[in-house]
């Protein structure tokens, strides 16, 4: 790979990363939710009448809205290019934020925060990591995946303590058109740096097996109508709503988690969940580039359940230890944020690059309704219950069973292309990850 060419994708990348720390503003709702249950609790004028079981509504409906936009938003980057999509995604996001920023109403807010604002983060997110993955070597998926998506994860570092400055200076609806402003000019302005590799270029690193242009590529690509009649494809979905919903679930109720052990600093565990976010989703794609998808999704997977289970007497406990609280923020957020980087490398293994921007949208519904499914159960259980234990106790089964799926789904087998040329995978790669080639010796056929 020429110098000219490697500075040109990680310029795609970090610009891909710096998109996805404006998007990432979907991890600090529950900073927002404190502020507006507060707004409930004192009641007057232009306060936020709202019920208390639909506080996480606006957030969960922003989680269901992005997952479901980045079919409809993966079909725009594959057909105009990422440019076009994270442009359309700044605006979007920013017409959301502005529009919240104006009322307090309930129905304004579901649909300012969790359409519109949803729609655009799921525009600007989808359109992040496929040109990014397409300037680098297939050896590489896993770590450009995970800078990529970390920026996401890592949002919060700095929104959170921006967001509970704003609200105790400007209020709620100022901070809103504050976000609105910046987000809207900072994602329009990185889209320019958003361009897919030329047509034919292959990374040089990519193998004898995916260093050139072949049969056996265009063997890994499926279409979404092919990807979605695998197995594979259900048993990941699942999966994805397993891993996924329960992040979610934590993440859109962590500041009020942390409000009885933390105080009117509880926005500092949410900042440091969003480092523990980011890491996992570097760490995890690492790892998975040399020990295989399977083994770090499982582990991933059981650890988070035994997280949730010890959560359980740190979140309802009195005198909780913010200790404690801050040290479960960090591995939940680093188990959650390793799903973020592992199914897209899963994406790309099992249905190549052709058609990733859809065929990854489609799996990516398994996040958005995993993420409304749990948070809004649990806020409901919440209401209720007055205790998050019977949820916690839910997610850390649900756990449980998504890691021995995991275990269960079967690496790509073997093909033989025309040529008489059979590709065998490594482990954790498919065809087009640099597997063995191994020609068939005339002397074998005798």
């Amino acid at each position: 790979m020429s110098e000219g060419v490697k500075n040109k994708g990680w310029l795609v990348t970090f610009a891909g990363t710096g998109i996805n720390l404006a998007l990432g503003i979907l991890y600090t709702w529950s900073i927002f939710k404190g502020a507006i249950e507060k707004s409930v609790k004192a009641g007057g004028d232009g306060s936020f009448n709202w019920d208390a079981a639909k506080l996480n509504d606006p957030y969960s409906v922003c989680c269901l809205v992005f997952a479901f936009s980045m079919i409809l938003a993966g079909k725009c980057q594959d057909k105009f290019g990422p440019r076009v999509t994270v442009f359309l995604g700044g605006i979007l996001v920013g017409l959301g934020l502005l529009l919240v920023s104006q009322t307090s109403n309930y129905y304004s807010w579901v649909i300012g925060f969790g359409v519109l604002a949803g729609a655009g983060i799921g525009f600007g997110y989808s359109a992040a990591t496929p040109p990014a993955l397409k300037w680098f070597p297939p050896a590489k998926t896993g770590l450009i995946a995970g800078l990529v998506v970390a920026g996401f994860g890592l949002a919060s570092v700095y929104i959170a303590p921006l967001s509970e400055y704003f609200l105790k200076t400007f209020g709620i609806h100022t901070s809103m058109m504050i976000f609105g402003i910046s987000f809207l000019i900072v994602v329009c302005s990185l889209s320019t740096l958003m361009v897919n590799p030329p047509a034919g270029y292959v990374p040089s690193a990519a193998g004898s097996a995916a260093g050139k242009k072949s049969k056996t590529s265009a063997q890994n690509d499926c279409s979404p109508s092919e990807m979605m009649r695998t197995p594979a494809f259900w048993m990941m979905w699942c999966i994805y709503f397993i891993g996924a919903g329960t992040g979610l679930m934590v993440i859109g109720s962590m500041a009020g988690m942390a409000k009885k052990s933390m105080g009117e600093a509880a926005f500092v565990a949410v900042a440091i969940m969003a480092v523990g976010n980011a890491a996992g989703r570097i760490m995890a794609g690492i790892v998975s580039d040399k020990v295989g998808r399977n083994v770090t999704l499982a582990g991933v997977l059981l650890f988070q359940a035994v997280l949730m289970l010890a959560a359980i007497p740190t979140v309802n406990a009195q005198e909780a230890s913010a200790i404690m609280v801050v040290l479960l923020a960090t591995f939940i957020g680093f188990n959650y944020g390793a799903n973020l980087s592992l199914f897209p490398s899963y994406a790309k293994d099992r249905w190549g690059l052709k058609s990733f921007g859809i065929n990854y949208g489609i799996l990516f519904t398994a996040w958005g309704v995993g993420g409304f499914v749990m948070s809004r159960m649990s806020q409901m259980l919440m209401a209720t219950t007055g205790s998050y234990t019977s949820s916690f106790l839910i997610a850390g089964i649900m756990l449980c069973v998504g890691a021995v799926l995991t275990m269960t789904l079967q690496p790509k087998t073997a093909k033989v292309t025309a040529e008489g040329v059979i590709f065998q995978p490594q482990l954790g790669f498919t065809m087009a990850d640099g597997g063995e080639k191994i020609k068939k010796e005339k002397s074998q056929d005798k």
